[in-house]
């Protein structure tokens, strides 16, 4: 089965500060993925291309990095049955906005074509989500928080049990996305 997967946000920010956002994935100073709420991801090495890693039961290896291209691609290694990649680009719409979007595109095979669609893609979507509201909170923007549907509530409850917690709201980890905001009153 053919997938393509497409999450995006529209943000009041440089192409500068988004990039920033997306370079600080995988680091202690993570200000992109939804730590509050996911498993963290994780890379032997900072992020940059041959860093291999993943989060959760999902491992993949980091095939491009650019900075230019405004891209950071990542190869799944597992689980078996996902054939492709999930990258993070960003677009330049004008100078003070920028489209960031997560793309994962690929072929499912095996046990992966009921998997895919029944537990990893609505998991999948809600973390996308969270992470994209994350991003809008760090650049000083008032997140757009899309609600975890029952199903992928039900589905953090089997695989986490007790340690399964509902949804939390993206604060700024970093100063300045606190200054971002000021200067936008």
């Amino acid at each position: 089965m053919r997938v393509h997967n497409l999450h995006e946000r529209s943000l009041r920010a440089t192409p500068a500060q988004v990039w920033d956002l997306i370079a600080s994935l995988a680091s202690a100073n993570d200000r992109l993925w939804p730590v509050e709420n996911w498993p963290r991801m994780k890379l032997d090495r900072a992020l940059g291309v041959g860093a291999s890693g993943g989060h959760g039961p999902i491992r993949y290896v980091v095939d491009a990095y650019s900075r230019e291209s405004g891209i950071v691609l990542f190869r799944f290694t597992t689980p078996l049955g996902f054939d492709g990649d999930h990258r993070f680009e960003l677009r330049r719409i004008n100078d003070h906005s920028v489209l960031l979007r997560h793309v994962l595109e690929m072929r499912t095979s095996g046990w992966a074509r009921l998997t895919w669609p029944l537990i990893f893609r609505p998991l999948h979507d809600a973390l996308v989500e969270d992470g994209l509201a994350r991003a809008e909170t760090e650049v000083g923007m008032t997140p757009r928080i899309r609600p975890w549907s029952p199903w992928v509530k039900l589905l953090r409850h089997l695989i986490a049990g007790a340690d399964a917690h509902r949804q939390t709201s993206p604060r700024p980890l970093s100063p300045a996305s606190l200054a971002v905001s000021a200067n936008d009153t």
